[in-house]
């Protein structure tokens, strides 16, 4: 009986206590709002120009018909100027296509005398249209990191896809003009650079490296290949994005 009436009066004892405690808190208590989760930058669909200067080297030119395989001493040098559709994740990564018009003169080759071919210096005139399916990773510079507005990046990237190439050749004065090829052949690239992210637009500078696998005219008085030639870009980018 003892007990019984012990824990009754606890009971009782807690049962104030609560009235009293509550009774120092305020009437209207203030409502603590938990903020969403921020899963990061979401993805977005863009546009892009990119403009740039190149130079062109490749190791020898092989004539079938000479026949001999002589070396190139001399670089070609022209200009880029592209455009492209692509997507970023957000996550650093995204995805664009591209279509470039590449326009190099100059790449060189001596002919020694004594061969079919009229001796001295012929130049390579190349015209090509590159399509790019690329793929890139961006990296922030700044404590923000990547993906937020006014941050600086770096990036590296690569591609593959065709080129269709027209090639004319200059030869010394006074020799058969060759005639005009066009041809086409795998592409590849690879790109590392430098950007800012001004939000809505995008601007990098970067280079990139552009391998043709075979350059050829075959339609020519003295037909002729190159293969495996690589182009040397220092390109400037915009990205406009949608959202």
């Amino acid at each position: 009986m003892r007990k019984l009436i012990a824990a009754t009066l606890v009971a009782g004892a807690a049962v104030i206590g609560g009235q009293a405690i509550a009774a120092d808190f305020p009437e209207y208590a203030p409502i603590i709002e938990i903020p969403d989760v921020d899963y990061g930058v979401q993805g977005s669909f863009y546009l892009r120009g990119s403009a740039g200067l190149n130079a062109l080297w490749a190791k020898e030119v092989n004539h079938p018909t000479a026949p001999g395989v002589f070396a190139i001493d001399g670089w070609g040098y022209g200009y880029s100027v592209g455009a492209g559709f692509g997507y970023e994740t957000g996550t650093g990564l995204r995805f664009d296509v591209t279509a470039d018009y590449l326009a190099n003169d100059g790449l060189k080759t001596t002919i020694p005398g004594g061969t079919a071919i009229a001796a001295g210096e012929h130049k390579l005139n190349l015209r090509s249209t590159v399509l790019l399916a690329n793929a890139y990773y961006d990296f922030g510079f700044s404590e923000m990191g990547y993906g937020v507005a006014g941050g600086a990046f770096g990036y590296v990237g690569a591609g593959a896809g065709v080129a269709f190439n027209d090639v004319i050749t200059t030869p010394p004065a006074g020799a058969p003009a060759d005639t005009r090829d066009q041809s086409a052949s795998f592409a590849a690239a690879g790109m590392v650079g430098v950007g800012y992210d001004f939000g809505q637009v995008v601007a990098d500078l970067g280079y990139r490296a552009l391998y043709i696998n075979d350059i050829r005219n075959d339609a020519a008085l003295h037909p002729y290949n190159i293969a495996n030639s690589w182009t040397h870009e220092v390109r400037g980018s915009l990205r406009y994005r949608f959202n």
